[in-house]
């Protein structure tokens, strides 16, 4: 098996790639991460797909409704751009999201691994199950392909 491809967002690839404009549908669950003095100032949160994210003091902690326990982290600066709060403890994602297939970086290649530098981390993912998303500062993440399906909506 081969390496992964590793991605960064100021990488020369990313602006070679076709972004679609998506924009979600859903309202989702947030907690800001706020710990107590003498506490960890960090947060290491673990995704679906095993990755290991690390949320620090006044990142936001988002979730599906319907699954709280899988929450990842938010930088406070692209919180406050991207999301609205809509009542205590739920948001809704305003701003537009950029998506294109990850097997898009992966030259066709569904079952080549990808490792994004995220803002919280690094995530190694399948490219054939994710797309690639770019947010309001240029930054990138893995976006489950199932996800696109049932809660984003493109925008023409």
């Amino acid at each position: 098996m081969s390496e992964p491809i590793l991605l960064n967002s100021d990488d020369a690839i990313i602006n070679t790639l076709q972004f679609k404009k998506f924009r979600s549908t859903v309202e989702r669950r947030v907690v800001p991460f706020i710990p107590m003095p003498g506490e960890s100032q960090t947060m290491e949160v673990k995704t679906p797909w095993g990755a290991s994210l690390t949320a620090k003091v006044g990142d936001f902690l988002v979730s599906e409704i319907d699954t709280p326990d899988d929450a990842w982290p938010i930088d406070a600066g692209i919180f406050e751009a991207s999301y609205l709060i809509t009542r205590p403890g739920y948001c809704v994602k305003n701003a537009v999201t950029l998506l294109v297939p990850l097997v898009d970086v992966a030259k066709g290649n569904p079952d080549q691994m990808v490792t994004v530098v995220t803002l919280e981390g690094s995530e190694t993912v399948r490219a054939g199950d994710f797309y690639l998303a770019k947010g309001v500062k240029n930054e990138i993440w893995p976006y489950p392909k199932d996800k696109v399906k049932n809660v984003m909506m493109p925008i023409d």
